[in-house]
């Protein structure tokens, strides 16, 4: 599945088969159990396997779930539940889930991690000092998350400006500079092409 993205949070809970999903908060393997928390306007994209998977989501939920990835006791319960009462299964889900272990560590989500955390890290620099052809980072970062590195960059910076944006007390030229933009006026078209919205309508 290509790359995408959801205006609010939902939650997805594999009951059957498995798949790599590659997110704003990095890469994951999931199987059967795992329950997948998506921030509002976070991108990912999925890879499935040719055996495929089933999976239950949880649209437009309050998650309150700090780690994106978590195993939930009893897949089955939460799926049957879910049939009468979403809400009460997505209850369950919340009160068994515990945070899982199913990150990937490959090259990729390393680079994905050091965008996330230096915003302005050198492309350049970072595929010399990890022996990796300029061209085959690109190329391969887009394969494995559904995006160039400049890309992922620039949406990282825009996510957290979304986040930091409902309690900000500051002008939103300070948030702009916070947030590593150039200025008010990029990262005011950097939130509006996620959002659709401009920063002053997103502030609490």
């Amino acid at each position: 599945m290509a790359r995408h993205r959801h205006g609010k949070d939902y939650v997805a809970l594999v009951l059957a088969g498995g798949y790599v999903e590659a997110g704003d908060r990095g890469r994951f393997r999931v199987e059967a159990g795992h329950a997948i928390v998506h921030r509002a306007y976070e991108a990912h994209q999925d890879e499935f396997p040719a055996a495929g998977a089933r999976v239950l989501n949880f649209l437009e939920v309050e998650a309150g779930l700090d780690a994106p990835v978590g195993q939930v006791d009893d897949v089955d319960a939460i799926a049957r539940l879910a049939e009468r009462d979403p809400g009460e299964a997505f209850e369950l889900l919340r009160q068994t889930f515990r945070p899982a272990g199913a990150r990937l560590n490959d090259w990729p989500d390393l680079l994905a991690e050091t965008l996330a955390t230096e915003s302005n890290v050198r492309l350049a620099e970072w595929a010399e000092t990890t022996g990796i052809a300029p061209e085959s980072l690109s190329r391969g970062f887009r394969r494995a998350y559904g995006t160039s590195p400049k890309r992922y960059r620039l949406e990282q910076r825009t996510a957290h400006a979304l986040r930091l944006l409902p309690g900000w007390q500051g002008s939103i030229a300070t948030l702009a500079a916070t947030a590593g933009f150039a200025d008010q006026a990029h990262m005011t078209r950097a939130v509006f092409a996620l959002t659709g919205r401009v920063p002053g309508s997103l502030r609490g």
